[in-house]
């Protein structure tokens, strides 16, 4: 603190000194600068007049911390009427560094004025004894401190003339520190700057919180000038909810000193009802004390900042809303699920009500959507969503329901997106829930195949640019996957009717056997549409009232293995039809399997596996099979198995077990022969044969799965019918991962009083005695419109088993569903139909066997030859052939 002390003066100071006129005035000069009064050294406030009191009456002020005092640090002294310091203050020892007890006594002069300038500093000191004031700046040397700022410095002199109580002259110094002087200038003029030259809004809010100071930058934003803005509040410039929240910051700050950086303020300009943003920074401003004064406000307009933080954010949630669109859509080949994907990611992420329509022409398979030209074909609503309490969507001021089929008018919106393939803007309903609609074409290869509408209800944001085309990206996502679902339902169904056509129709019929088959193909109930597999089974009749059951399974899906098993099914029922072993039948097969992946054939095939090359995969067909040859008269099957899980056998009042029968490799691989295993079936028991996907699954190992079956063949005896619903419904036979087929057979012998068997000598007379055997059968059986049929055909068959055999003959006869006349002989010659020209005389016996009976035809046999043919029974379908027409037609 300053003090300016006074011996003599015109006024008493509570300290009891004396201050001249002119030093009074001074200090109240001082004083008014400041505000204040200033205190004494002793901690005492001087007493500053006042200008509109009278003289002699005191207004008594205290100087507060923080005075302009504080800052200048101003110093006095006084000099005697004989020019010597006779007081001196607590400021002049800090600023000369010369204690009171040697100042006392010295001559100012002396002391502080260079010795140049001494005989000058006399005469103003005259003068100034005289009466005269002084102002000047003198050097002097002042002392170190700890901040370094000793040594030699400039101090700006006001010397002012007083009179002692004795009348004689003296005079009062004011010192100050030049270098102070200037570094508060300086300081203020910073500071003057920064306010005044920032470029951003800058308040000084006083304890009071009301504004005592605003820039330039302030007002040109909210209007006026600075001096405008002074004693306003937040209240005349923010709303009131905003106002009353940024009070309560104020004050905080004001009361604690916490500092406040990047608080988000929302108001509005003076005549804009734009909403404006404003990031605030608050700090507390404290006097050279310490003491607070109040707050400064720095104020920087976000307002673009928060919308392109906005466009970012939107940006950000479009991609990642496509993000999860591309991990979403399209994981089904359904086209009613990949739909309901599509609305599963943009409700409510995107929209709060969606549909989709698809054309029923697509759904119905057609191979281009119709309605192209105007819009307005017929739709199916296939899915729909809600995020506001299944709130229902209208289309046309009507509810569409899921799964009905509507059309949109010819000038609506929908139409025209559907017709021009771009998105239109539905216009909201009054008095609707819906506030803004888009209607999105769902394009996929430049075809339209259905619609997708987005709303979003009242008190939602409406629809941008933006938006719109995010909602294009979206459904043309979902379009391309539901086409893809499309292209591979098409190929599925076709697939599908491919391999149904292949498999034998209606239920099959077998000599001897009761059949029951089932064929499940891979269905739509698994997340993903299983494509239909090459599994498939066959029951083909052979000579002699045997039967050949089949079941095979390629390996592979979709239409490549569907094609796979249509072929290779022809060439089983070729092959069994050549009557071969079964061995055999699978070795042919084998070999057909690996031309199917050759492009030269079978051939091409044998020769390039004898050439060591990597094969390639993708063009190898692999396929398991089981073939069985069932004879009914002996009641004896033979089988042969290819890779493929073993036949079941359930005998009467036994458990069920799988027969061991030697796996062998799988058809297509070669190099293996394949063994044949023979067993006697007994009476009413249940073979079953069957694929892998009724005893596996993603769920069930096969173990599980084969242990599972055996276990279900509890009651043989049940009709085959309910064996097989029973099967079905116990395993798990709807996991749609795989075909299915199944094939069980229940063994009805052909009884004994059903079957002639005769052994005839080589001899001509055995001609007469096996037509006789035949005609005392027939009767027997009551077949008497077909005796002389058989005799004749009979007498052919062993007519060329004398002329063309070996060994003895046999003779048999087989009535089932139709009558079968077997002749066998040991020869290995192969009879082979010829025509025979009109000059020959023989050669047509085997033309009238096969003019005269339903079927005819010759096998190998372990010994020997079969030649055989079948006659239809009376009240069969098929009518009897006359033999005079038959004999007359080879002529």
């Amino acid at each position: 603190m300053s003090e300016i002390p006074a011996k003599a003066t015109e006024s008493k100071d509570p300290s009891g000194g004396a201050t001249t006129g002119a030093a009074a005035a001074a200090a109240a000069d001082a004083t008014r600068a400041s505000g204040a009064g200033r205190p004494g050294d002793d901690g005492s406030f001087g007493a500053v007049p006042s200008a509109d009191a009278p003289p002699g009456d005191a207004m008594w002020q205290s100087s507060p911390p923080g005075s302009i005092y504080d800052y200048i640090k101003v110093a006095s002294f006084s000099i005697g009427a004989d020019g010597l310091v006779d007081q001196w203050s607590l400021r002049a020892e800090q600023l000369f560094g010369i204690p009171a007890e040697r100042a006392l006594g010295m001559d100012p002069i002396e002391a502080f004025v260079d010795p140049d300038l001494h005989e000058q500093g006399q005469r103003k000191m005259t003068e100034i004894l005289d009466g005269r004031e002084w102002t000047g700046v003198i050097p002097f040397r002042k002392p170190d401190t700890a901040d370094g700022e000793g040594g030699e410095a400039l101090a700006e002199v006001y010397v002012m003339p007083t009179r002692t109580e004795d009348g004689e002259k003296a005079a009062v110094c004011i010192v100050v520190d030049v270098r102070t002087l200037r570094r508060i200038e300086t300081d203020l003029a910073a500071s003057q700057s920064i306010f005044g030259q920032s470029p951003f809004g800058f308040l000084l809010i006083d304890p009071d919180l009301r504004v005592r100071r605003a820039n330039q930058r302030f007002a040109s934003v909210f209007g006026g000038t600075p001096d405008d803005h002074r004693g306003r509040g937040v209240n005349d410039y923010l709303t009131r909810p905003e106002a009353e929240r940024v009070t309560a910051v104020l004050r905080r700050v004001l009361e604690t000193g916490e500092t406040i950086t990047d608080m988000h303020v929302t108001g509005f300009l003076p005549g804009s009802d734009e909403r404006r943003h404003w990031s605030i920074n608050l700090y507390r401003v404290h006097s050279g004390t310490g003491r607070p004064i109040g707050i400064a406000w720095l104020s920087t307009d976000i307002t673009a900042r928060r919308a392109a933080a906005r466009e970012a954010a939107a940006a950000r949630r479009n991609l990642a809303l496509l993000n999860e669109a591309g991990a979403r859509i399209g994981n089904s080949l359904d086209l009613e699920t990949t739909a309901r994907e599509l609305l599963d990611v943009v409700v409510p992420g995107f929209c709060d009500l969606a549909t989709v329509d698809l054309y029923q022409g697509l759904l119905a398979g057609d191979e281009t959507p119709p309605g192209l030209a105007d819009g307005s074909a017929a739709l199916r609503r296939v899915a729909y969503a809600s995020a506001v309490s299944d709130a229902p969507f209208l289309s046309g001021g009507t509810q569409v329901a899921v799964g009905a089929v509507h059309h949109y008018p010819f000038n609506s919106p929908c139409a025209d997106a559907l017709r021009t393939a771009k998105p239109r803007r539905v216009p909201p309903e009054e008095g609707g829930l819906v506030q803004s609609t888009l209607a999105v074409p769902m394009v996929a290869h430049d075809t339209v195949v259905g619609l997708a509408q987005f709303s979003r209800t009242k008190g939602s944001e409406p629809f941008g640019d933006r938006d719109r085309e995010l909602a294009v990206e979206l459904a043309a996502r979902a379009a391309v996957c539901i086409d893809n679902a499309r292209l591979y339902r098409r190929e599925h169904e076709r697939a599908l009717i491919l391999q149904r056509s292949l498999l034998p129709p209606g239920d099959p019929v077998a000599s001897g056997l009761d059949i029951a088959c089932r064929y499940l193909p891979g269905n739509s109930s698994a997340d993903r549409p299983s494509e239909v597999g090459g599994d498939w089974f066959d029951v083909i009749e052979l000579p002699g009232h045997r039967t050949a059951l089949v079941v095979g399974d390629v390996m592979g899906r979709g239409l490549r293995a569907a094609v796979a098993m249509g072929e290779l099914r022809s060439a089983v029922r070729t092959l069994a039809l050549l009557d071969l072993e079964p061995a055999e039948v699978l070795s042919a097969l084998d070999e057909i399997a690996r031309g199917l992946g050759a492009p030269g054939g079978v051939q091409q095939a044998t020769r390039a596996a004898r050439r060591p090359r990597e094969a390639d995969l993708s063009e190898v067909y692999l396929a398991t099979c089981v073939y069985a040859v069932y004879d009914s008269v002996t009641r004896r099957c033979t089988f042969a198995n290819a890779g493929h899980l073993p036949p079941v056998l359930v005998e009467p009042g036994e458990d069920a077990l799988m027969l061991d029968v030697p796996p062998g490799m799988p058809l297509g691989v070669g190099g293996e022969p394949f063994e044949e295993v023979e067993v006697e079936l007994p009476e009413g028991a249940l073979l079953a044969l069957y694929t892998d996907g009724l005893v596996e699954s993603r769920d069930h190992p096969l173990d599980e799965g084969l242990q599972a079956f055996v276990g279900a063949l509890t009651d043989p005896s049940a009709p085959l019918e309910d064996v097989c619903d029973h099967v079905l419904n116990t395993l798990d036979t709807h996991h749609g991962e795989d075909d299915i087929a199944l094939l069980m057979a229940r063994v009805q012998g052909l009884p004994a009083d059903s079957v002639g068997d005769w052994t005839l000598a080589r001899e001509p007379r055995s001609v007469g005695r096996a037509r006789e055997y035949a005609r005392g059968q027939l009767l027997s059986w009551d077949l008497e419109p077909l005796v002389d049929t058989a005799e004749l055909l009979v007498s052919e068959l062993v007519t060329n088993a004398l002329r063309y055999g070996e060994g003895e003959i046999r003779l048999r006869l087989l009535l089932d569903r139709t009558l079968v006349c077997e002749v066998w002989d040991s020869g290995l010659v192969q009879p082979r139909r010829r025509r025979a020209r009109d000059t020959d005389e023989g050669g047509r016996g085997l033309q009238l066997v096969g003019l005269l009976s339903a079927a005819w035809g010759s096998r190998r046999t372990p010994r020997g030859k079969t030649v055989w043919f079948e006659l239809p029974l009376p009240d069969g379908e098929t009518g009897l052939a006359d033999p005079a027409e038959a004999l007359l037609s080879l002529f």
